[in-house]
């Protein structure tokens, strides 16, 4: 973990406090105190592609939702929670943008250690740490389907290393 990841972490949890410290009115000719999206979804399950994971998306306000995500291999599993907020995209009542935090944790075989650390990184096989997220969610007007692409950055604690992820989530609309 250089000084160069964990400045850019704390400086993007500055950000994120204070775009969401201010109380913003969402401007859109959609009424978006009953939902988000002018098709609104409230759950959704699906695929996210890199890494190949689960996830489950769910909305607690019509712009806060939780997403979970997680993946098992043969040499174990890592699951994240992130907390998200959603701001609509002028013009398009179906796409919005979100940014968010959270958490993730990993427990990974004693064969994984030994294929995947280096002498700079602690050999615990268990990956404890803090999440971001920024990306674009769009819900296919007319359809259950919801497609989404974001970029997820994590740090991990215990094991000291910086790590990008993200990719394209396919999800299945619950309602």
């Amino acid at each position: 973990m250089t000084k160069k990841h964990l400045i850019f972490t704390f400086f993007g949890l500055f950000v994120y406090q204070l775009i969401f410290a201010q109380n913003l009115t969402l401007d859109t000719n959609v009424n978006r105190n009953i939902h988000l999206y002018e098709d609104g979804y409230s759950k959704s399950f699906g695929v996210k592609i890199y890494p190949g994971a689960l996830t489950y998306k769910t909305f607690y306000t019509p712009n806060k939702a939780i997403e979970v995500s997680g993946y098992i291999t043969l040499d174990g599993f890592w699951v994240s929670a992130i907390n998200e907020k959603h701001t609509p995209i002028k013009d398009d009542n179906q796409l919005t943008w979100f940014i968010g935090y959270g958490g993730h944790l990993g427990i990974w075989s004693e064969e994984w250690i030994k294929k995947n650390t280096n002498r700079d990184t602690d050999k615990s096989n268990i990956s404890v740490g803090f999440d971001g997220i920024i990306g674009l969610d769009y819900k296919i007007k007319n359809t259950p389907l919801n497609i989404s692409i974001d970029w997820q950055p994590s740090f991990s604690i215990i094991q000291a290393y910086f790590k990008n992820q993200g990719g394209i989530g396919i999800r299945y609309v619950l309602k």
